[in-house]
């Protein structure tokens, strides 16, 4: 058979079986390429972005294979809830991690031994074992996909040294296919994956990282907490979201404020139980209008796909990490909200935090790059998606518009800056760039303080009075960004950067937004049914979460918001139009079916 007729042959069954199986009825961008060079027995470097379909790119494959799948994945619930969604789907698979019983590791062991098992989800730490190594040297492996493979890089935003020992797994196995997956990954941490896990030859496949479903908002941080509560407010009752916080305490603090506000709200950090934090993830995904409020603790591999926004309290550390953690938010190709809260003492607290850590001189000197890039997303006037895809590595023009960011809906208010930020410079150069940001601007606005009055008779002393405390902050904070001023993380004392020279000498003109600027924007729409079908949709909601109850798994296992979307637009009461249903796999169909056509037919009645 010549190389044409067997490519249309793997098309056909993969097809066949995307539809049949998971009830999709066409592939995602790139799945289809690269589902047919791992076929071909070749090893591929997936950057696709969260939503994208990563899962089906090695799940198609395991499935078309003889042998079994061996997937690395770094968290039991997302080893968890992969494995459940599989087995409703008619697939035979399991996860191998610290809360695995011993009794199923022995069942699992037996049927990777008699051939049975398609795909294995297992922890990195555990799938570097010899003991591991020795057991599956003679198990017949199809395929090896790494999930998270951005991990392996000290370049990457999360960096764990357990990646790094994978490459014990790929050498030893080196005629076997790998595929390396990541939503995000410059092109040092691309290089890292390939050199680290030995992938050289690996064809590599970048889906856009694009997410047009997302409207990214950014706001200055004012009584952050209030701010918060308000934009959650008009989120509709039912929203279920994330809140990012850096510390446990203020993740306790923020969830009880909002439990205290009527938001059905938990905490999720590291200091918690295990057993807490397994029983609040359990609710967040099982239940509707579930707002988790979370450290990064509550990080990779989130699988539920009807987050409808993303909040982010204080800044995240780095633009990958921003957006591998709003990319959480409308999995399911919705419209969702990446909202997020910042401040200059977030800045400042996570300079702080890099220079307090044990890396070594070059991996802070990454981290702070990416700091930076991190603060000139928040201070960028131009549009935010294009500004975020470029930090990517993708080319975008950043002054087109892409009519979903706030800086596209509501552009921000520009003046002629010039004055004020040379008074600022002044007032820094002046101090001999020896105090930090509030001494600073108490010499502007003419504030006397026991620090300050040793700077009384400096000509700059309350020279900026037409702003408030909080304007200049934000009249700092763009000067950070735009690379006039920095902050010694140390003494935390601003000093000079070398183009801040021409502007003090004239020759360049600066231009700001408006400070805190307050943008207004469209409460999000609750509903889009007639109160009719609002009816048919509590009825699947209640019957999905019941189900879900009885079988504990999270509720978007058993169907997505989108199927349950479907099923009330098109009311489905036959086998065939079941069948039509986006999501809906023959298990499903077989398991389901009856139950579903019975509440379509029960609310057809009463027409």
């Amino acid at each position: 058979m010549d190389t044409a007729s067997n490519s249309l042959n793997i098309l056909s069954s993969a097809r066949i079986l995307l539809h049949e199986v998971f009830g999709y009825t066409d592939f995602r961008p790139f799945q289809v390429e690269i589902i047919t060079t791992l076929l071909q027995k070749r090893s591929v470097l997936a950057l696709m972005p969260t939503g994208a379909g990563k899962s089906m790119c090695y799940q198609i494959p395991a499935l078309l294979n003889d042998g079994l799948t061996i997937v690395i994945s770094p968290l039991i619930a997302l080893m968890d809830d992969q494995v459940a969604a599989l087995r409703l789907a008619g697939v035979n698979a399991a996860a191998l991690h610290s809360g695995t019983l011993p009794e199923n590791v022995r069942k699992i062991a037996n049927e990777m031994q008699r051939g049975s098992l398609k795909l294995l989800y297992i922890a990195p730490e555990r799938a570097t074992t010899q003991r591991f190594l020795q057991f599956i040297s003679q198990i017949n492996i199809s395929l090896i996909a790494i999930d998270e493979a951005h991990c392996v890089s000290q370049w990457g935003h999360d960096f764990r040294p357990e990646y790094r020992r994978l490459s014990v797994l790929t050498t030893r196995f080196h005629n076997i296919p790998t595929i390396a997956l990541t939503a995000t990954a410059d092109l040092r941490t691309r290089d890292d994956i390939l050199h680290y896990l030995y992938l050289q030859n690996a064809q590599i496949f970048i889906t856009p990282f694009n997410r047009e479903n997302i409207e990214y908002r950014v706001v200055e941080k004012n009584n952050g907490k209030k701010q918060l509560l308000e934009f959650i407010k008009t989120q509709g009752k039912n929203a279920c979201g994330i809140v990012y916080c850096h510390s446990r305490k203020k993740v306790e603090n923020i969830a009880a404020f909002l439990r205290q506000e009527k938001i059905n709200a938990l905490p999720y950090h590291a200091g918690m139980s295990a057993e807490d934090r397994q029983k609040n993830q359990r609710r967040f995904s099982l239940d509707n209008g579930v707002v988790m409020v979370a450290t990064v603790a509550f990080g990779m591999g989130i699988d539920k796909p009807d987050v409808r926004f993303v909040a982010h309290l204080d800044m995240p550390p780095s633009i990958e990490r921003f957006y591998q953690e709003s990319g959480r938010a409308g999995r399911d190709g919705q419209p969702a909200i990446s909202w997020l809260c910042h401040g200059l003492n977030d800045w400042v607290l996570l300079r702080q935090r890099i220079e307090d850590g044990n890396a070594s001189s070059e991996q802070k000197n990454i981290e702070h790059i990416k700091l930076a890039q991190m603060l000139a997303f928040c201070e960028t006037t131009n549009c935010r998606r294009h500004y975020l895809l470029s930090c990517l590595g993708e080319q975008h023009d950043l002054n087109a518009h892409c009519g979903n960011c706030d800086n596209c809906l509501q552009p921000p208010s520009l003046f002629d800056a010039t004055v004020p930020v040379q008074k600022l410079l002044s007032a820094v150069y002046r101090s001999q760039q020896r105090l930090n940001v509030g001494q600073i601007i108490d010499i502007l606005r003419g504030k006397i303080t026991p620090e300050i009055a040793p700077y009384q008779g400096l000509s700059v002393f309350g020279i900026g009075r037409e702003y408030s405390e909080r304007q200049w902050r934000s009249i700092v904070r763009q000067c950070i960004a735009q690379g006039y001023l920095n902050i010694s993380p140390q003494q935390l004392a601003l000093y000079l950067m070398p183009i801040a020279k021409e502007i003090l000498q004239g020759k360049q003109i600066v231009k700001l937004h408006l400070p805190y600027e307050k943008h207004k924007f469209k409460d999000t729409p609750t509903a889009f049914f007639t109160e009719r079908q609002e009816k048919l949709m509590h009825a699947l909601r209640h019957w999905r979460r019941q189900t879900a109850e009885e079988k504990e798994v999270p509720a978007f296992v058993i169907f997505s918001d989108k199927t349950l979307t479907q099923l009330v637009e098109h009311i489905p009461t036959t086998a065939f139009e079941l069948h039509q249903i986006y999501g809906l796999g023959d298990a499903k169909i077989n398991a389901f079916g009856e139950e579903i056509m019975a509440i379509c037919r029960q609310f057809k009645a009463r027409e």
